[in-house]
């Protein structure tokens, strides 16, 4: 990022022409703490929201081996292959700048995948927080459709709130799970069961077969245990094998059920705009956190004001109080 940048209108034309090149520099500049390239980056975003939001956005998320790469791999291959649609795989990993996310380091694993000329394989920034990291996957979906991919597929890397802010982002959140291996409903939990708009088993293979039948069976019934979703969509389960690239056609039936399902009922658009709302709260709070906490008087006078709170010579919500109050009137 050394060498002098390209305007923002060399960006948005190259983007929307699909230049790899473009794009990747583009995505870099959103990622960049840099004021000068976060500006740059509004621009280019502004001018390729337009050409965006022509895609299907799916989530995935999983225990720790369950086989998300292989699942990527064959899956992303149908997708492209079978179904003739652009790729362009995405991850969200706030949790490590030492694995620096699996997509990465699974991305020599993913080899017919990542050669291939319909398929765009972006790894997750080494280190941040999941706001920003998040944020950064969110511009980066908007350049990514601008630039013709029109299937994004979000893995979820880090564990805990990752889920969320995934979910957040996409139109069909896919839960993968393994069976045989104990008891298949421990070790995930509920809320991640109830964003799930599919369960899909992988590993129903090499003797895994029966296994994977029971594990079908347990989730449909505790899926029903769940209340209806707000869209009228059943969420469904259904088994694979990733390596053996058995299933997977099946696995796509489903994502295109449910764009055809919501679509009908309204409830693709309505999503989309209850998080386009959702990022707009989001994005005004981690702006106000940058602005208060990236004020050098007032951080100075916060130190203060902690000393005080943990002395007990004054509340807590009288310390906030006064802090805002002085943030406010500058």
């Amino acid at each position: 990022m050394s060498r002098q940048l390209p305007p923002a209108a060399e960006f948005i034309e190259g983007i929307l022409d699909g230049d790899r090149m473009l794009l990747s520099r583009a995505i870099t500049l959103i990622e960049s703490t840099k004021q000068e390239h976060q500006e740059l980056a509004q621009e280019i975003i502004e001018g390729c929201l337009p050409h965006s939001g022509d895609s299907v956005r799916i989530g995935i998320t999983g225990v720790p081996g369950v086989g998300k790469s292989t699942f990527i791999e064959s899956f992303g291959n149908y997708v492209i292959d079978e179904q003739e649609r652009n790729l362009a795989v995405l991850a969200v990993d706030p949790s490590s700048s030492k694995t620096r996310g699996s997509i990465l380091g699974d991305k020599t694993r993913m080899e017919t995948l990542s050669n291939h000329p319909n398929a765009y394989i972006r790894p997750t920034p080494t280190s941040g927080s999941l706001g920003g990291v998040a944020r950064s996957t969110r511009e980066t979906i908007t350049l990514c459709e601008a630039a013709g991919f029109d299937t994004i597929l979000i893995e979820t890397v880090g564990v805990g709130q990752s889920e969320t802010a995934v979910h957040s982002m996409v139109d069909f959140f896919l839960l993968l799970m393994l069976a045989g291996a104990g008891d298949e409903l421990q070790g995930i939990k509920r809320g991640i069961m109830e964003m799930a708009d599919s369960i899909v088993i992988n590993k129903a293979d090499s003797g895994n077969e029966d296994a994977a039948k029971r594990a079908l069976a347990e989730y449909k019934n505790a899926l029903h245990l769940f209340p209806p979703t707000e869209s009228g969509w059943i969420p469904k389960v259904t088994t694979c094998s990733a390596f053996h690239n058995k299933g997977i056609p099946e696995v796509w039936e489903i994502v295109d059920e449910y764009v055809r399902h919501t679509k009908a009922k309204g409830y693709f658009e309505q999503q989309r705009k209850e998080q386009a709302n959702y990022w707009l709260n989001e994005s005004i709070h981690q702006e106000l956190h940058q602005a208060f906490y990236g004020d050098a008087d007032l951080k100075s006078k916060l130190e203060a004001y902690r000393q005080q709170v943990q002395e007990g010579k004054i509340s807590s919500y009288k310390a906030a109080k006064d802090l805002m109050k002085e943030f406010l009137e500058r």
